[in-house]
């Protein structure tokens, strides 16, 4: 399976997602498929604007919300599902499930059959019933207000651990974070990502 696909970038001066860009480059290019997601992206999406966008030039909105997606359940995040055609999400990162996905998709759309088809027999074949039974596990306490602490906690922790970088004199990424995400600029360290990265490992 091959698609044709187009980045959005980030404004470099302030490294907030170039909106603007993102509607030129939508508008340009006419995609079938906008995807609102990302891997290291410290602040809240604009589903909003993303929809829009999507609206514009008639494009699926997929919102891909694996990092945040506990954020989302207990209202902490912003929730994709008003906007988006499909959300996606893995289920063992903040989840704290199985690794394992979830995908959902707007009732009687024309979405359902090719989602559908797509995992099945598409890319998978038999089920894990150990998986569906530990996954059904994880989301029953996500619905616990324990939950909910945890991830006021997590919260919480993130905007400490960023108030005290701040002060030891670390440069954030968009000066800092809305998530549980925290991107540190090392230029004015005089290391790169690696060093850092194998540090850290080594004092763990």
């Amino acid at each position: 399976i091959f698609w044709e696909s187009t980045p959005y970038h980030i404004d470099p001066r302030t490294g907030l997602i170039n909106y603007k860009e993102l509607e030129d480059n939508a508008i340009t290019y006419s995609p079938q498929l906008i995807i609102a997601g990302f891997s290291s992206y410290p602040r809240n999406l604009d589903f909003q604007k993303f929809r829009e966008i999507s609206n514009m030039v008639g494009a699926i909105l997929m919102a891909d919300i694996a990092h945040v997606s506990g954020l989302v359940a207990t209202r902490l995040s912003p929730n994709p599902f008003e906007y988006a055609d499909v959300v996606t999400t893995t289920t063992h990162k903040i989840l704290r499930g199985p690794r394992s996905g979830i995908i959902f998709f707007r009732k009687n759309s024309d979405l359902e059959a090719k989602i559908n088809s797509a995992v099945f027999p598409g890319l998978q074949g038999g089920p894990h019933n150990n998986v569906i039974a530990a996954l059904a596990t994880a989301l029953k306490q996500m619905c616990t207000p324990e939950y909910s602490k945890y991830t006021k906690c997590v919260i919480q922790n993130c905007k400490e651990m960023q108030k005290h970088l701040l002060i030891l004199g670390y440069e954030l990424a968009t000066g800092g974070s809305d998530n549980h995400l925290i991107l540190i600029n090392l230029k004015n360290k005089a290391i790169n990502g690696l060093i850092a990265e194998r540090a850290l490992e080594f004092a763990n």
